[in-house]
């Protein structure tokens, strides 16, 4: 543990906070020749807005060529142009009170450099004639990041006290509300090392902490709680702490290890994507799984055993906590439900299904400024290029080529990019050209090396729009000069390339996350029918939850409570919280038919297992459920869309499995199925018998047996 927290601190240093992007796309590599071959292309805009007048007047523009000089002459700023030194209609705003800067930025840029804002110090006075506000993507990042940081340590102020009061409530006593807290420490200092270690060998995402600390503290409460609640109901029931430790271990044991290797499954099918943003969540999520799990079967036990009757110490006065045995609320709940499954099964699928109906007309993006609040400025001012331009400077589409050819004259390729729809202009080393015809035989300088040319066509459309997009493949489809070879890059591009990057591989996704959970549900159930049963009430809550999401983030309900702006669905985000929340059902799922299997290998009814395995386990799922959404609820108080989105869909998905799904539809399906819930063909039952694992106990000696002398 030592060793390990001291490897995790350094994981911090050793992520990154990008990722985003398919390496083997063209998009990819356009972006890559742009910044190695021609230094990078225009990604920093400052606005200049003029107070009530023109940005022509003469003291306007004045200040306009000095701040353009200035960027200028500050290291690691090329290629600085503005309206004021090009004369450029493009960079004017339609009411002509605004007009841009555009630059280069070697990194990211926070603010404007001190230099360019002393050279306009006093025109930004109170009484002076500008403002100014930077954007573009070189602005995006740290006021991101900003943002997010901010963000998650709100919502960590409001989460952790909440979460810790109602573990004191859940274990009913101050000293087993420790056990969760112990088993969280290790797992995400454990994982914070691996991901150290990762980090130095390959690229990993900064962001997979956050599932780090999320999903550590998730799981060790849902673990804790299992095995309190197993261990308080031997104790309850004669046996002596050592033998409760014991058999304890021995059946809640096993199902934590089902349910890790379920939850670490789900998360394991994020490794077949591309983009390390989504490798980087399926490292530490495998991580962060693997040592609850450990620290489940090893440091929980071993704390019990020395606390003792201590474990109940500090109790709190009216409050019972979690104890394993049977609660009358979900025995007579589960008793309805058997008694009635179709009238209590179909009003739930019913609403079920209307949640999910949004997904009909979900759309798919990736983040922009617009996911910032709208007091940022950075999205002030892509408001501004969306409203007040006819183009978008620091979005155009980047054309490298290369190829024998690329050392020509490529004026006849510009022209025709020009004449596409959606195109506002194209600049070539051979000329500007718009509507087909050439504007300009001065060419853009920078523009051409020895071996390669790069060629920006600059379009009138709203960034990452579906004519956007389009354009993007209208460009790809045009024919290259012979002897060329070309490379389409930039904003919209690599939209459209991260999109069907995650298409071409989300049917493999979806085939090994039903397949691995097929096979570690039979091997903890025995049944085929079992896995079946799970992978559609599991897919049917988070349809559902997802749904709702659809409805708020995109559809934009609530957008003015929250604080958002609706845009298409981030691709990413939907990825990773399909994949997570699928994970955490599953360990729900186990937790429930682990109690259930149990009892029907003790040889009770189907109707008495359902009803009576509900009856142990509903208090413990609902109690966990509630305590990881605290976490994630937590989120909608970011300024973030893209984390409220997150937090809302991963609440929504815990709290309808843990309640709709696991309270109704599972005792009403398994009734409607009987003994057939438990089939399987011959040949699978032999190999279960040889293979499977069974968390009941062993039976009992028909015959009692005197216990030897142990003298």
């Amino acid at each position: 543990m030592l060793a390990a927290a001291a490897l995790g601190f350094g994981a911090f240093g050793a992520l990154k906070s990008e990722g985003f992007d398919d390496p083997a796309s063209d998009s990819y590599k356009a972006k890559q020749a742009v910044e190695q071959t021609f230094g990078g292309s225009p990604n920093l805009l400052v606005e200049v807005r003029a107070r009530g007048q023109s940005v022509d007047t003469p003291a306007v523009a004045d200040a306009g060529r000095r701040l353009t000089a200035a960027l200028a002459a500050e290291p690691g700023y090329r290629d600085v142009v503005s309206y004021w030194t090009t004369g450029s209609p493009s960079l004017k705003a339609k009411d002509g009170t605004r007009a841009l800067v555009v630059a280069n930025a070697e990194d990211d840029v926070a603010e404007l450099p001190q230099a360019a804002r002393d050279a306009v110090a006093a025109d930004l006075g109170p009484n002076g004639s500008i403002t100014v506000e930077i954007g573009g993507n070189a602005a995006l990042g740290p006021e991101a990041q900003s943002q997010i940081g901010k963000s998650l340590a709100v919502a960590e102020m409001i989460a952790v006290p909440i979460t810790l009061l109602l573990l004191v409530l859940a274990f009913g006593s101050v000293v087993a509300a420790m056990v969760p807290l112990a088993i969280g420490f290790v797992a995400i200092m454990g994982t914070f090392a691996e991901l150290f270690v990762l980090g130095k060998l390959t690229d990993v995402s900064i962001y997979s902490v956050n599932l780090t600390t999320a999903l550590g503290l998730g799981l060790a409460i849902d673990y804790a709680l299992l095995i309190v609640a197993r261990h308080r109901e031997l104790v309850h029931n004669g046996a002596t702490v050592h033998d409760a430790v014991v058999q304890t271990v021995r059946t809640a044991g096993r199902t934590i290890v089902f349910s890790a290797a379920t939850v670490a499954a789900a998360l394991a099918t994020l490794l077949v994507f591309p983009m390390y943003f989504l490798r980087s969540f399926a490292y530490a999520g495998i991580g962060v799984v693997v040592v609850a799990a450990a620290a489940a079967l090893f440091v929980a036990p071993a704390l019990i055993s020395v606390l003792g009757p201590r474990l109940d110490a500090g109790r709190i006065k009216g409050i019972r906590g979690v104890q394993g045995d049977e609660t009358a609320f979900w025995s007579r709940l589960a008793g309805a439900v058997t008694k009635r499954p179709l009238v209590a099964a179909l009003p739930v699928v019913a609403v079920l299904l209307l949640a999910a109906s949004p997904l009909l007309g979900v759309t798919f993006g990736t983040p922009d400024e617009r996911v910032l609040p709208k007091s940022a400025g950075i999205h002030q001012v892509g408001d501004s290029l969306r409203e007040n331009y006819t183009s978008n400077e620091s979005h155009a589409v980047d054309v490298v080529v290369t190829g024998s050819g690329a050392n020509g004259n490529l004026s006849g390729y510009a022209r025709d990019l020009s004449a596409l729809p959606g195109v506002a202009r194209v600049d070539s080393a051979h000329g500007i050209f718009a509507q087909g015809n050439e504007t300009s035989p001065q060419g853009r300088p920078g523009t051409a090396k020895p071996d390669a040319q790069v060629i920006y066509v600059v379009t009138s459309l709203d960034e990452k729009s579906g004519a956007a997009q389009d354009l993007v493949r209208d460009i790809r489809a045009v024919q290259a000069p012979e002897g060329t070879h070309t490379l389409v890059g930039g904003t919209d591009a690599r939209l459209v390339d991260t999109k069907q990057a995650i298409a071409d591989r989300i049917p493999l996704a979806l085939g090994l996350i039903c397949l691995t959970t097929f096979v570690v549900l039979f091997l903890f159930t025995g049944s085929v029918v079992q896995p079946l049963r799970a992978l559609v009430l599991n897919g049917l809550s988070i349809a559902a939850a997802m749904g709702i999401t659809v409805w708020v983030f995109q559809e934009g309900h609530f957008a003015s409570a929250l604080g958002f702006v609706p845009l298409p669905m981030d691709t990413s985000m939907t990825v990773l919280l399909f994949c997570i929340a699928f994970g955490l059902s599953m360990d729900y799922e186990v937790f429930v038919i682990s109690r259930i299997k149990e009892l029907h290998d003790a040889g009770a009814t189907p109707e008495d297992a359902v009803v009576h395995g509900l009856a142990r386990t509903g208090r413990i799922v609902t109690t966990a459920a509630a305590l990881l959404a605290v976490t994630f609820v937590a989120f909608l108080t970011s300024t973030v869309s893209f984390l409220q989105l997150f937090g809302l869909g991963a609440a929504l998905a815990i709290l309808i499995d843990a309640t709709l799904v696991r309270a109704i539809l599972v005792p009403a399906t398994m009734r409607l199925l009987g003994p057939a819930a438990w089939y399987a063909p011959k040949t699978l039952r032999r190999a279960y018998a040889k293979v499977g694992i069974s968390e009941s106990l062993p039976p009992a000696p028909a015959e009692p047996v005197a216990e030897p002398s142990r003298r």
